[in-house]
């Protein structure tokens, strides 16, 4: 890719040119896809109805556009699911086009979870080349939190899905000039930011908002124009967001109670307290009332139902092995980024690209770490996108600057931490994985110990490239892909080969048959989703 010059051009011109897909390329895309295609696709209805409490509102929603507006638990619109409802929209369709079955409520996530792939590989591409967008499309794929939850009813597929779109429209803004068309058109990608935000609350309320400390951050050191123009282009994506969230919320206010459901979870048939308690603050704090086990997040910091809060919370047992095998290598990734980006102008895009991301890992992990309230593994599939765009960008860099003396001590670091803790993960989460972790081990050393002695070669002054270090070069490069991967993939595996019900599930070997599913819906495994029952009873999701 070239850049244009950062002069002000008199006439409108895109600051990235993306070069023209080689067939390599486009055969490494085609592989990516096929894929992410079979990570959430094969055995997805092993599942049945996963989730059946949104599987219910699901069939609810096809059989009543009443229902289907209101995300209501059952077809008389006694009440709605704790939620908004965007997601039951996707599966209400999916239904209304397929049947009532298995695969029909589950269609919608697998599809976002090709999507997704795409998106990242996209966003990573135009900002560092195609092979390292492949690698981030990998590394999400192989993100077995990820394989879960796209392969799972609850709403966290779409509302990743709506993220990556929010903070890929944010950087496709910071593309364009400061000519009227390239004004017109960078406020135009924010005002869609705004509306993949604002459907990210109709999705899963407060939560998506851990990502606009990032991209407003972002936006507003690298938006080549004056810090006013920033400025109204940010109002710009927050009126589309407030606009596209804003007419359902609306509804919920200005329709009378009598004419339309009970507003679930809620304490008084309020969406904006059910906004700002029970699904907002309440979680935050620990305060939930209405909560199916109220008082179980009273004395978090000493630990209960929802694990212990701190710093290491994502480095326990509870919830390890979910989401932290690459955190090393995103963290590292993510310091590169901007010690190599640190000296460019203000407006380098490949800086921002680190901001958005890595205010997105670091915001959202201290709030998971340090929420009291209820807090459920499959959360952190919420932090696999920004994970898997840091790792692979980080080590494309690392990969760029191996003649240097930083990067391959640098390499070695984050082979030999991602080695250890997937060696750890590997034993204390699950048995009969014995060999596969002490190969992961034995890989990792054995990288860390070429990349150590190519930046001790480089000590004195850069040595060119020879066809022996070269081969030396890449045969570490592989013995570390395989020392990182191994655990994600294995775990993935067994992920994609199990059935997962319930409304507490978790990913892996240990995964599969979570706790009930809560609230209207409740029925048995295997069989439609009951429509009947009009419980107030709320989930824990």
């Amino acid at each position: 890719m070239s850049f244009s010059p950062h002069k002000r051009p008199k006439t409108y011109t895109n600051q990235y040119v993306l070069p023209r897909r080689t067939r390599a390329d486009l055969l490494a895309l085609g592989g990516l896809l096929v894929l992410a295609v079979a990570v959430f696709f094969i055995n997805l209805t092993a599942s049945g109805y996963a989730n059946e409490f949104y599987s219910a509102a699901a069939q609810a929603g096809s059989k009543n556009w009443w229902a289907f507006l209101w995300g209501s638990s059952d077809s008389g619109n006694a009440i709605t699911v704790d939620k908004p409802p965007a997601s039951i929209w996707l599966m209400a369709l999916s239904v209304r086009a397929f049947g009532l079955n298995s695969f029909a409520i589950l269609l919608p996530q697998a599809l976002l979870g090709v999507a997704t792939t795409y998106l990242i590989y996209g966003t990573t591409r135009r900002y560092w080349g195609n092979w390292t967008g492949i690698l981030a499309g990998v590394l999400f794929i192989t993100t077995h939190v990820a394989a879960l939850m796209f392969r799972f009813n609850n709403p966290d597929a779409l509302l990743v899905f709506l993220e990556v779109a929010a903070v890929a429209c944010t950087l496709r803004a910071l593309e364009h000039d400061t000519t009227r068309l390239g004004n017109w058109r960078r406020t135009g990608w924010m005002a869609l930011a705004g509306v993949a935000v604002g459907f990210g609350f109709l999705t899963k309320q407060l939560q998506v908002m851990l990502i606009l400390p990032g991209i407003a951050l972002a936006f507003l050191i690298a938006s080549p124009t004056k810090f006013w123009r920033r400025v109204v282009d940010g109002l710009v994506a927050m009126g589309t967001l407030v606009v596209s969230t804003g007419w359902w919320v609306a509804l919920t206010v200005l329709v009378p109670a009598s004419m339309r459901p009970y507003i679930g979870g809620s304490q008084n048939n309020s969406f904006i307290e059910l906004t700002f308690g029970y699904n907002g603050l309440g979680r935050i704090t620990g305060d939930e009332t209405g909560s199916v086990v109220p008082g179980a997040s009273s004395s978090k910091s000493q630990g209960g139902m929802w694990g212990e809060t701190g710093w290491n919370r994502l480095f326990t047992s509870d919830f390890n092995d979910q989401i932290a095998w690459l955190v090393f290598a995103a963290l590292a990734g993510l310091v590169v980024m901007l010690v190599v980006a640190g000296r460019k102008n203000r407006t380098d895009i490949r800086r921002a690209f680190a901001i958005a991301f890595g205010g997105w890992l670091v915001v959202t992990w201290l709030i998971f770490s340090f929420m009291s309230g209820i807090f459920h593994s499959y959360y952190t599939v919420a932090l696999s996108p920004a994970i898997a765009t840091l790792a692979a960008a980080g080590i494309a860099l690392m990969w760029a600057h191996r003649h240097t003396i930083w990067a391959p001590f640098t390499a070695a670091f984050t082979v030999i931490s991602t080695a250890v803790w997937s060696y750890y993960l590997i034993t204390s989460q699950a048995s009969g994985y014995e060999i596969l972790a002490y190969t992961v081990l034995g890989t990792g050393l054995l990288a860390a110990g070429a990349f150590v002695w190519g930046g001790i070669r480089n000590l004195d002054s850069p040595v060119a490239e020879t066809s022996g270090t070269r081969t030396m070069a890449g045969l570490a490069a592989l013995l570390a892909a395989f020392s990182m991967l191994a655990g994600p993939v294995a775990w993935t595996a067994a992920t994609v080969a199990s059935g997962h019900q319930g409304s507490i599930v978790s990913a892996g070997p240990s995964g599969g048959m979570g706790g009930p599913g809560g609230g209207p819906g409740g029925g048995g495994m295997g069989t439609p989703p009951s429509m009947t029952n009009s419980s107030t009873t709320t989930t824990t999701n």
